[in-house]
């Protein structure tokens, strides 16, 4: 790692021993390298990769993209033979969105639902797989400019990645739905039959945040592993989208509690201070996905110098 970095750090009292610290300990699979050589690539990545100005343009593209996204699904909705899907979609918006912005997404989605409910190869619904593609391939223009990515595709490859990965993005959330659904109906008929009492257990509610745990950790996975030419290296579990899951979770607890305690917004900008609202979530966000990013793509460089160096001295 960087020499002088770290005699650098040594000179400063605390950290030279955090520094000492850090060195002994050993990470699985790294081949050798400590705890220090992670964390010290992983500060200069995030450092030298201008992580605040890659997230605004993941913010602004992916705000873009929402609205064609959800395009996309209402149309998909009169294709699936579940009644209450539409319904359940909404609770499912309302429950990831900040509090005090459901309300303003609630009214676009309505205008969408009685003006532009086309069919599949209506003209709107075609643009908002072009768009929704652009907020994908946003994020994955944010993860090449990663300080520790050194190689690219192709322009036309990557948008037709991101169109693949959109498309997979939105059947996820259909799918998560959909068994969120059926699961809901399997409680009623246990709690019909009198074999559990499953309302006094909350069994309804553990298990639907458990499905949009598991479908928030398969969208950062599935970002990650085809996000970058070097994503196929990417496990399903990694570090990184470990790390991503479990920042989001924290960012929507406590950004609700910020924008109900502390946030005056609709007090200074009036009804446009919902959607800055919005856009600061998606902000956030954009930087918590780019930490755990980052986090992968130094443990790759990491394994790759290791590898380079191991082969050098064997020649």
């Amino acid at each position: 790692m960087s020499k002088e970095v770290e005699e650098q750090l040594l000179k400063i009292p605390i950290l030279n021993w955090i520094v000492k610290f850090g060195k002994k300990i050993k990470i699985p699979r790294l081949e050798g390298m400590s705890l220090y050589d992670v964390l010290e690539l992983y500060v200069i990545g995030i450092i030298k990769g201008a992580l605040t100005s890659r997230a605004g343009g993941i913010a602004f593209s992916f705000f873009m993209a929402i609205f064609p996204f959800f395009l996309f699904i209402l149309t998909l909705i009169s294709y699936i033979p579940i009644d209450s899907f539409q319904g359940e979609l909404f609770t499912f918006i309302r429950g990831v969105l900040p509090p005090k912005t459901f309300e303003a997404v609630q009214v676009v989605l309505g205008d969408i639902i009685n003006n532009q409910y086309g069919g599949l190869l209506s003209f709107g619904f075609i643009l908002s797989i072009f768009l929704m593609t652009n907020g994908v391939n946003a994020i994955f223009g944010g993860f090449e400019y990663s300080y520790h990515i050194k190689e690219f595709r192709n322009v036309f490859r990557t948008y037709f990645v991101s169109l693949g990965v959109s498309l997979l993005m939105s059947f996820f959330l259909i799918i998560t739905i959909t068994l969120t659904i059926l699961y809901q109906v399997a409680l009623i008929k246990i709690n019909y039959k009198g074999w559990l009492n499953t309302d006094d257990l909350n069994l309804f509610y553990y298990g639907k945040n458990m499905l949009f745990l598991f479908m928030i950790y398969t969208l950062v996975a599935l970002l990650f592993r085809y996000g970058t030419k070097q994503g196929k290296e990417t496990k399903f579990f990694s570090a990184g989208a470990i790390l991503t899951t479990v920042l989001s979770l924290f960012s929507f607890y406590l950004f609700g509690i910020y924008v109900l305690t502390f946030a005056q917004y609709n007090q200074l900008y009036g009804s446009i201070g919902t959607l800055l609202i919005l856009m600061l979530f998606i902000w956030l966000n954009a930087i918590i996905l780019l930490l755990g990013f980052e986090l992968n793509a130094s443990l790759y460089s990491l394994k790759w110098q290791n590898k380079t160096k191991k082969r050098l001295e064997n020649i």
